[in-house]
């Protein structure tokens, strides 16, 4: 700590003092002031900015040796307020109507640092981040922003305030701990970041180190003492992620919000929670508000009858006279315009036209035609000699931005407003042309969504002098349309706002009264001269009243800020028109620029007066100014909109007005909609100025915001709306919207009226106040409803810029906006993250910025996200895109590099949690069941014993003396053909060539085993294994069929076949001679202990000997052989199967498929373990079919394989496996026409089953189908199997029998474990497909888990199944014994209580359908829905991972996988990114969006994966319970970890 803290101090001492400052040269001061403003703009790093610095003052301060030179740069923020406090004190004795100096800007972050300090460190968990995703790949990602404000710079100068503060949050105790425990935590080897003595501004904490140490020790201390609290949960904390969750988990269980009211639904009506509203909240009492009007306006002698006869006028008798200056990006004038230029310009462009401009000797333009004016910022001029040339021409101008690059945000919706406005023609400057994107054809490329436009191009040499002759028509002002100006709104559209020339002229007159206009005024002008306040004041205004306009152009305040300040003193400017971003800049870099005065300023019209947080730019402003000559009074804020243009302004005071007020408004009171002013300093107030008085000749009112406009309440905030001669008249081509707004009827409590005449909406929030003047707290615009209640988007904003805003982001780069999620508004914060704040310092400011937020707005963030420096849309002048920013948030293309979700505190609305109702008896449940007229769930397959067949097998009972009968009778027919990739033949077995294999493995097994043994088969698939297997039982040993290590992956599969050989206490290894060289080598040494193997013996060279005699078991309910199987929770269990029900499965798959030894059927499955197992080994054998074997692992090589055969072979009956199945549609999706021309036909197939043990998945069937429909495959064919480790095969389609039917259930019911059919495409609908036909003999019920009692069919519950080929018991399930013991022999708690069950341990229904069965009954359906062990128990409801999973692979383009679990009551979701890492966190929002929506689940930890990590079985099923053990450990190398709040 001791160097840390000394270096500290250095650097305090290096810091030039104001003296020094002062003695610096005045060139090094504003080269400072420069590099201050492009700091605090973004637009160079940190880094640059103090290596340029240190450059500027390395002459001026003594070096230290040995010191670090950045050491000697200290925070910013030092200098700025060396010049900033002076002034201040000499301000003190201010005249009474000067405002409170210490107004806004620093109350508000001292209210943000007290609301702070309250909260103590709620610890959250950090995300953790795979280093490579903090690596931005983009070279743009790393330059610095261009920073204008989004939201106009609100709460301009919070620096000023936090000068004085530094709380105890600030500084030192908190960082201290919390860094520590972050590294507990993370187990990292970073040093603590947050440098305990972290030089806040103004509070240096300049600390002995031996406190610190103890502090150190203290925080330690606790941090372990909280680590210990946490173990004992039960959770052992052995790793990152189980620390962070378990941390996170502490973080949800002091819950912040109100708990949900309890109280329980029946059945299973999900109702969201109506938030009802509190009976305490604050209400409107004043009285009922009375229109507010303005002063009539004035008659004024020779008032030009229209704005063209202005111009005329001044042209032709003041020609000299200066009507515009432009200046270039050094503040130099480059042309001034005269009016007599304006007018002689503009008549000719008016003329050119309209008849030099034609298309088949028709002209182009006719008069009341749109145009569209493309002219940039810097090039007032041109603009101004195209409006008025437009003007004079009677065409309508449409003034737009210059389109950069074919995808700038918001350009496709300016290109729908010219479409709409039927605009054909645009006018442009020629190096704006030359600018413009090109097609090849080299003219200038059509936009996105634009209509094509002729581009005409307005210098001088395209236009021609008009003959003596022609005039321009001048009339009076009427009500055609004189321009349109355009509008974006809250969600991105753009609408065009049609201007009449009567309003045009009424507005200037309405103005130029409120603001005392003379004629021959100097005005300057930074706004931008294309719409709104700076077209009206700098464009229309100004040749009204023949005024000088100093038009400053953007890109010039960017390099100097002062630049309008300079010019209102060089050319004594009376008026100057600005934003309270240019009053915020100029203060950042005015630096003792002695040689200003401002004292020839009357007005200083601040554009956007009517943004709450402009106060304290003001305020900041005059504090600084103040000394220049700036007087108080001038500051004229002004409210505005672009539908009734100027709604009010602050007059000047020579007008006689009464003085500004302002109100301390409280934040609680303005989300109810009431106006309460709150007096004693809470921490959660704003603080508003008024905007002046209504204008001259207009009529106010405020109206509520929602539904019928009724006049509002004198303290109720509502919209303010006007009518007057001078605002707009309609959105251009939108008569709805424009009904909407332009004719408003505001209407009396009683619903009458208030005045016969309409208004207009302006967007605008606000009330009026004593003295009848306006104030605005926000706009419509960034209004959020949240929960019933309203915040202002601008308010969020200052307050998340009062948290350390210069640090992290940058400030004016913040944009907030709303989004709809389970039917509410959530609040989304997404700002721009400087390049050089580190991970834990940024996330260290989000949960600031998350605390900030709720305790002064008492409202929950639902995602704060950080992006790479530059990477928001930005709008045409600086500033956020929002709207745009908005879209990419919902789209997923927003790419964060930090992410914050925190659904658990402000999603409320959840459903109630559901309580079990307490248990009914069996007879109520009967009588319950038959009363509701449902029937109890129970169906079986066709009856054996009525079966007669000629089936010779059935004579037999051991499966292996019906292969030596076969041998006998037939000994050349062909059982089976094994295909290689190439699609050849590898090897052959006809009954005889199979059982003398066999005898030679039994001669080779006798004298060595003893009978009863259990011997391991570990071979590939092929007749080597079907021929051990029969050798096995012929010799009187029980085998057990193993899958083969795989040689390139021998770390994870290795251990599971000695797992196998292990558990199943197997006596010998059967293989092959390159397994048994695989089974001992060095590799294999790594993976398990080879030496306690037991006997291995390869089969490849057997001697030929006859076996003396095979072994014939003494009962048919001996043990036949084991059957192994890892299900998807990941347990190793092992059934047992006697002989009997090995012959009684292959007779039931037999009758069911219709196998006789004349048929042939394709297998493509694995042959280890199930129904697989049962097709290879067995059922060829006992039916005397052959069977074509395609293993899947040769798939890998060659997709076609299995339908080439299935073709080739003219298959009538098939099987495969999901993953087989997936292979073939991924891979030979796009191939099918190559195959058809290799004459693959697949309409020969009559039914291709799935084996599954899990719900049917349907999506993959029917695109299969669809996929193969080409080449003949029958839509009816594709069916599935279902069987379970109790019973390999219950259900298979078989060859008879009706088509499996499909049925669309209610997902929200399925979780109360209840079946609800619904229609196909209706909400939470549920696609599930019957799992094929019950076989014959065997019998299904549905039984409830826990009572054990039989349900009825609209009833979920667990699937049991009675038949003579259910397995006889596990042989093992390795780690979980006693569990298991009633799975086989379980007996129904009432009813049918006689009947022996097993359990499957699967979830499903029944229901008895229209189609009938071959014994004429109808049919019952069995139909899935999933594994028991599987479900999430959640809110008191029974999930399943793959309703969530679907939904979240919908959710984004990049999923390319997923799998949810849970863990300690939380929903993990991983997902696979398929993708570029910078979309992983895009995920994160779009993920927790759709569980929301769909399941009504909060997701407590997103995982965004490599694609590949979630492992999966042979099956293809995932292995969910595997993939959990490895995120609590831990291994899955994630890409990024989300923990929701």
């Amino acid at each position: 700590m001791a160097e840390r803290t000394s270096a500290g101090f250095l650097s305090m001492m290096l810091e030039p003092t104001p003296a020094v400052a002062m003695s610096l040269p005045a060139e090094v001061r504003e080269k400072l002031a420069e590099l201050e403003l492009e700091l605090s703009e973004g637009d160079i790093t940190q880094k640059g900015y103090e290596k340029k610095r240190s450059k500027l003052l390395a002459p001026y301060i003594p070096q230290i040796q040995g010191v670090d030179p950045s050491l000697q740069i200290d925070n910013r923020i030092q200098a700025s307020s060396q010049a900033v406090l002076p002034v201040s004190k000499h301000n003190k004795s201010r005249a009474g109507n000067a405002r409170d100096e210490r107004f806004r800007s620093d109350l508000h972050t001292e209210a943000v640092q007290a609301a702070l300090a309250k909260y103590k460190e709620r610890k959250m968990p950090m995300p953790s981040k795979r280093r490579s995703v903090l690596v931005q790949s983009s070279v743009e990602a790393c330059t610095p922003p261009d920073t204008s404000s989004a939201s106009e710079d609100e709460g301009s100068l919070r620096r000023q305030g936090r000068l004085g503060t530094s709380t105890p949050y600030q500084g030192h105790s908190h960082p201290a701990v919390e860094h520590w425990f972050n590294r507990v935590i993370q187990g990292s080897s970073t040093s603590s970041s947050a440098s305990s003595t972290s030089s806040h501004p103004g509070g240096r904490s300049v600390t002995n180190s031996t406190a610190h140490a103890a502090l150190n020790a203290n925080a330690a201390a606790t941090a372990l003492a909280d680590l210990m609290a946490h173990t004992q949960l039960g959770v052992p904390v052995n790793s990152r992620v189980s620390n962070k969750i378990q941390q996170l988990l502490n973080t949800l269980k002091r819950p912040k919000r109100p708990p949900l009211r309890e109280f329980f639904v029946d059945d299973f009506e999900e109702l969201l929670d109506v938030q009802q509203p509190d009976p305490n909240q604050p209400r409107p009492e004043g009285q009922q508000m009375s229109p507010l009007e303005g002063e009539p306006l004035g008659v004024v002698t020779n008032w030009p009858p229209s704005l063209p006869a202005a111009l005329q006028r001044w042209g032709t008798t003041h020609p000299k006279s200066p009507c515009l200056t432009a200046l270039d990006n050094a503040g130099k004038p480059v042309y001034t315009l005269t009016y007599g230029k304006l007018w002689t310009r503009s008549q000719k462009l008016a003329y050119t036209l309209l008849n030099k401009l034609s298309s088949r000797n028709e002209p182009l333009l006719i008069p009341g035609d749109r145009v569209a004016l493309v002219f940039p910022n810097s090039d007032p001029v041109m603009f101004m000699v195209a409006f008025y040339g437009c003007l004079l021409a009677e065409l309508v101008p449409v003034p737009i931005e210059v389109p950069l690059t074919r995808k700038d945000a918001g350009s496709q919706q300016i290109g729908f407003l010219l479409g709409s406005c039927g605009v054909t023609l645009a006018l442009t400057t020629d190096a704006c042309q030359k600018g413009l994107p090109k097609a090849q054809t080299g003219e200038v490329a059509t936009f996105k969504g634009w209509p094509r436009l002729l581009w005409f191009v307005t210098d001088g040499k395209h236009v021609v002098k008009p003959p003596k002759d022609w005039h321009p028509p001048i009339r009076e002002a009427s009500n055609d349309i004189a321009y349109i100006e355009y509008k974006t709104s809250k969600e991105g559209s753009t609408m065009g706002i049609t201007v009449s020339n009567s309003a045009m002229l009424a507005h200037c007159q309405a103005v130029t009264q409120a603001c005392g206009y003379t004629e021959g005024e100097t005005i300057t002008n930074v706004l931008d001269f294309k719409r709104e306040a700076g077209l009206w004041h700098g464009v229309l205004m100004s040749v009204m009243n023949r005024m000088h306009v100093i038009s400053i152009p953007y890109s010039l305040m960017k390099v100097n800020p002062l630049s309008w300040i300079q010019k209102v003193h060089m050319y004594k400017a009376r008026v100057a028109v600005v934003k309270s971003r240019d009053m915020h800049w100029s203060l950042l870099a005015q630096r003792d620029q002695r040689d200003i005065s401002l004292s020839s300023l009357r007005m200083l019209i601040v554009a956007d007066g009517a943004n709450p947080w402009s106060i304290s730019s003001c305020d900041a402003f005059l504090n600084v100014f103040q000394a220049r000559g700036l007087r108080p009074e001038v500051i004229c804020p002004c409210a505005s909109s672009s539908e009734a243009m100027t709604v009010a302004i602050r007059r000047p005071p020579e007008m006689g007005v009464p003085p500004p007020g302002k109100a301390v408004l409280s934040m609680s009171g303005l989300s109810h909609g009431v106006i309460r002013v709150d007096t004693e300093e809470k921490l959660s107030v704003l603080t508003v100025q008024d905007v002046g008085q209504v204008m001259p000749g207009a009529l106010v009112c405020v109206v509520r915001v929602e539904g019928t406009p009724f006049l509002c309440q004198t303290d109720e905030v509502g919209e303010i709306c006007v009518s007057s001669g001078s605002s707009g008249l309609t959105y251009y081509g939108l008569p709805g919207m424009t009904k909407n707004v332009f004719e408003t009827i505001p209407v009396k409590a009683s619903g009458v009226p208030i005045i016969d005449r309409p208004f207009t909406r302006t967007s605008l929030l606000g009330f009026v106040g004593p003295d009848n003047l306006v104030f605005v707290i926000g706009k419509m615009d960034g209004l959020m409803v949240v929960s019933g209640r309203r915040h202002n988007a601008d308010d969020v904003v200052a307050t998340a810029l009062a948290v350390e805003p210069m640090k992290f982001v940058y400030r004016g780069r913040i944009a907030v906006f709303s989004v709809s999620v389970l039917h509410d508004e959530r609040i989304v914060v997404v700002a721009e993250q400087r390049p050089d704040s580190s991970e834990e310092d940024s996330f260290q400011w989000m949960s600031r910025v998350l605390q900030a937020i709720d305790s002064i707005h008492q409202v929950g963030v639902y995602c704060l996200a950080l992006v790479p420096a530059n990477t928001l849309p930005k709008a045409p002048l600086g500033g956020i895109h929002i709207s745009e920013t908005k879209q990419r948030f919902l789209e997923g293309a927003l790419h964060p590099c930090n992410v914050l979700m925190c659904p658990h505190t402000c999603v409320t609305n959840l459903p109630k949690p559901r309580q079990k109702q307490p248990e009914v008896g069996p007879a109520s449940m009967i009588v319950g069941n038959l009363v509701a007229g449902k029937r109890i769930a129970q169906a079986c397959g066709r009856d054996l014993g009525q079966l007669e067949d000629n089936d010779q097998a059935r004579k037999f009972l051991y499966i292996q003396d019906v292969l030596q009968w076969r041998a006998q009778a037939t000994p050349d027919h062909p059982l089976f053909l094994v295909l290689n990739s190439k699609g050849t033949v590898a090897s052959t077995a006809s009954c005889l060539q199979l059982h003398k294999r066999a005898e030679r493995v039994a001669a080779a097994l006798l004298g060595r085993l003893n009978t009863g043994d259990h011997v391991a088969l570990v071979y590939p698939p092929g007749i080597d294994l079907i021929a051990t297997f029969y050798g096995c039982l012929y010799a009187g040993c029980v085998p057990v069929t193993v899958r083969p290590p795989h040689p390139q992956n021998l770390a994870t599969t290795l251990p599971t076949v000695k797992m196998i050989v292990e558990v199943s206490k197997s006596v010998c290894i059967l293989t092959t001679q390159a397994t048994m060289k695989l089974l001992k080598s060095k590799e294999a040494a790594a993976a398990v202990d080879i030496k306690s193997w037991p006997t291995v013996m390869d089969t490849d060279d057997l001697p030929r000997k006859k076996c003396p005699q095979t072994y014939k078991p003494p009962t048919p309910e001996m043990l036949a052989y084991l059957d192994f199987s890892v299900s998807t929770t990941g347990i190793l269990a092992g059934v047992k199967m006697s002989h009997s029900a090995t012959s009684a499965l292959c007779r039931s798959i037999k009758l069911q498929c219709e196998l006789y030894p004349s048929r042939q059927i394709a297998i493509c499955l694995d042959p280890y373990c199930g129904l697989g197992l049962a097709l290879w080994c067995l059922c060829s054998v006992y039916s005397g079919h052959q069977s074509i074997l395609v293993p899947p692992l040769e798939l890998e090589t060659n997709a076609s394989l299995w339908l080439t055969a299935v073709s080739q072979y003219k298959v009538r009956v098939t099987f495969c496996s999901y993953s087989v199945m997936e292979m073939c549609t991924k891979g030979l999706g796009s191939q099918t026409e190559a195959l058809r021309l290799r004459n693959v036909n697949l309409s020969c197939v009559r039914t291709c089953m799935v084996v599954a043990e899990e719900r049917p998945r349907i999506s993959l069937t029917q695109s299969f189908s669809k996929i193969f429909k080409d080449l003949g495959l029958s839509p009816r064919a594709v069916s599935t199997t279902f069987g379970c480790r109790v019973n390999v095969a219950i259900c298979l389609q078989g060859t008879s029998g009706p088509d499996p039917t499909t049925v669309y259930v209610d997902m929200r019911a399925l979780r109360h474990d209840r079946v609800r059919l619904v229609e196909r495409g209706s909400p939470h609908s549920l696609p599930l497909m019957e799992s094929g036909k019950i076989l014959p003999g065997v019998k299904v019920v549905i039984a409830n888990t826990e009572t054990k009692g039989p349900l009825g069919d609209s009833h979920l519950g667990e699937i049991w199944v009675s038949s003579p080929h259910n397995a006889t018991g596990y042989y093992t399930v390795y780690g979980e014994e006693a569990l298991h013991a009633d799975h086989f022999n379980t007996k129904l708690s009432f009813g049918d209580t006689q009947t022996v069950w097993a359990r499957t341990g699967y979830l499903g229904f029944l229901r008895r359908t229209d189609l009938t069965d071959a014994s004429g009954e109808r049919h019952d359906a069995l139909y899935v829905v999933g594994s028991l062990d599987e479900t999430l128990e959640l809110r008191g409801m029974r999930y399943h991972p793959i309703d969530i999973e679907t939904s979240v692979i919908r959710a984004h383009k990049s999923i390319a996988e997923c799998a949810v679990f849970t863990w300690t009551n939380l929903l993990v979701v991983v997902v696979e990114l398929e993708g570029s890492e910078q979309e992983a966190l895009d995920l994160v929002a779009l993920v927790t969006n759709v569980v929301l929506e769909e399941h009504y689940l909060i997701v407590g930890v997103v995982v965004v994966v490599d694609p590949g990590v979630i492992p999966i079985n042979s099956r293809g099923e995932k292995q969910r319970m595997h993939l959990r053990d490895g995120f609590l450990a831990d291994q899955l190398d994630p890409i990024y970890v989300a923990y929701n709040m």
